[in-house]
């Protein structure tokens, strides 16, 4: 058998091993909830139509920075509010999970193509799991 072939047999098994866990069904709920949130809908929408706004005070030859101001505030204070939305914390949270199964999938591969596990060494001893 061709080497590629072996390679996608194997990514297929593989993708159908990380289908089939927990963070992948935490992430699938989390998205179903996120986008079926009303609130949020509401919210982003409102957060997309206030950044547009600014965007277009921001061209204009004579801005008036009391209404950019305004907008500013309002923009801040949306994200705040959407970033404190139970659904949206569970979101984020479960598309962390994912991103680090990733990340351990992909530092497993590397490392048996390389023999050497990546580094995430950030140099500040505070922040170290160990070295190596």
């Amino acid at each position: 058998m061709d080497p590629k072939e072996t390679i996608l047999e194997y990514a297929t098994l593989l993708g159908d091993a990380i289908k089939g866990t927990e963070e992948i069904a935490r992430l699938s709920a989390a998205q179903q909830a996120y986008q079926s949130d009303e609130e949020l809908k509401a919210k982003i929408t409102e957060y997309q139509v206030q950044t547009a706004a600014m965007t277009e005070e921001y061209k204009k030859p004579e801005k008036d920075y009391e209404v950019i101001r305004a907008i500013e505030e309002r923009v801040n204070s949306l994200y705040q509010e959407i970033s404190g939305l139970p659904v949206m914390i569970e979101y984020q949270a479960a598309q962390e999970a994912v991103n680090e199964l990733m990340n351990l999938v992909n530092n497993q591969i590397q490392f048996r193509i390389t023999g050497e596990r990546p580094s995430s060494c950030t140099h500040n001893c505070e922040t170290c799991g160990g070295c190596r």
